[in-house]
C-alpha cells in the first residue's frame, strides 16, 4: 500500500472525528493536513503514554523536536530511531512512523508542519516535567494554547497556503482552545486516576464549561467568518462534535455515543447542501 493510503488507516483508527473531514478535503491539503495530525497524534501519544515516566516523555519529546528542526530537504530513513528505539516495544505504530507524516505533506509547506509540531513537542515535555501542574486560569490557557491553540493557528497558515485563505488568527486560537477544553471536560475522570488535574484550583466542572463555551464562541466567530469551500468543511464538524459533547456531559452521559455523532454530522449535512 502507498504512504497515503497507509496513512489514512492509521488516521481512521486513531480518530473518527477528524478522519471524516480530512477525508473529505482537496487532494493536497487532504495530504497537508493528514500529514499534520498524525505528527501532532504522534507526540500526544507520547504525551499520554500510561508507560513512561514523566522525565522520559520530555526526553522523547524533546528528541522528537530537535530532529524535526534539522529538517531540511526531509529527514534520513533512520532519522528518528535512535531517538525512540529504545521504546519501540511499548510506543504506539503513529509514533514510531513519525519520519513518514512529516514527509507526507507537500514539500513547499511540510516545514511549516515539522515547525508546529516540533514546538509543540517542546512545550509537551515541560508540561510532563512539572506534572502537568495547572494552578490558574493563565496556566489553562498556556497550556491549552500550547497544545491545542497553536494548532488552529498552523491550520491557518494550511488554509492560506492552499487557497489564500485569510483568518482571524485570535478566534483561530479559540477554535483550538475550545476544542481542547472540552477533550479535558470529557477526560476528567480518567485524566484524575493518573494523577492529572488540568481544573485550575477550586474550579468546579461548571467553571470548566464556561471556559470551554467562551472558547467555543472565538471558533463560532472563526468558523463564521470562512468562505465557503474546504476550510469551513473541515472546521465544522469538530466544532459541532464539541458542541455536542459539551451537552451530553450537561445532561449526565459519559461522552457522545456513535449513533450521537452519525446523527449530528447527518444534519451538519444536510444543513451545508
Amino acid at each position: 500500500m502507498d504512504l497515503y493510503g497507509d496513512a489514512l488507516n492509521i488516521l481512521k483508527e486513531t480518530s473518527r472525528t477528524f478522519y471524516i473531514p480530512i477525508i473529505q478535503l482537496p487532494l493536497g491539503l487532504q495530504e497537508a493536513v493528514a500529514s499534520a495530525y498524525l505528527c501532532l497524534r504522534a507526540i500526544d501519544e507520547i504525551e499520554d503514554h500510561s508507560e513512561l515516566d514523566n522525565l522520559t516523555k520530555a526526553k522523547l519529546l524533546r528528541t522528537i523536536s530537535l530532529i524535526l528542526q534539522a529538517g531540511g530537504d526531509g529527514f534520513a530513513v533512520d532519522a528518528f530511531y535512535k531517538g525512540l528505539n529504545s521504546h519501540e516495544h511499548i510506543l504506539p505504530e503513529v509514533s514510531l512512523r513519525i519520519r513518514e507524516w512529516a514527509i507526507l505533506a507537500p514539500a513547499s509547506i511540510a516545514p511549516r508542519i515539522w515547525d508546529a509540531t516540533a514546538a509543540m513537542a517542546d512545550r509537551m515535555a515541560y508540561w510532563a516535567e512539572t506534572n502537568w501542574k495547572i494552578h490558574t486560569e493563565s496556566d489553562l490557557d498556556r497550556y491549552t494554547f500550547g497544545v491545542a491553540g497553536a494548532v488552529g493557528l498552523m491550520l491557518s497558515d494550511l488554509w492560506a497556503w492552499y487557497d489564500g485563505t485569510q483568518t482571524n488568527r485570535i478566534h483561530a486560537i479559540g477554535f483550538g482552545r475550545g476544542l481542547q477544553a472540552v477533550n479535558i471536560i470529557r477526560n476528567h475522570s480518567e485524566d484524575m486516576a493518573r494523577g492529572v488535574d488540568f481544573f485550575p484550583e477550586a474550579w468546579s466542572a461548571e467553571d470548566m464549561h464556561n471556559y470551554a463555551r467562551r472558547n467555543l464562541e472565538l471558533a463560532d466567530a472563526y468558523t463564521s467568518a470562512l468562505p465557503d469551500g474546504p476550510a469551513l468543511d473541515f472546521c465544522q464538524i469538530p466544532l459541532t462534535l464539541a458542541y455536542g459533547t459539551l451537552d451530553a456531559l450537561a445532561n449526565g452521559k459519559d461522552k457522545l455515543s456513535r449513533s450521537d455523532v452519525i446523527a449530528l454530522i447527518e444534519q451538519l449535512t444536510k444543513m451545508s447542501r
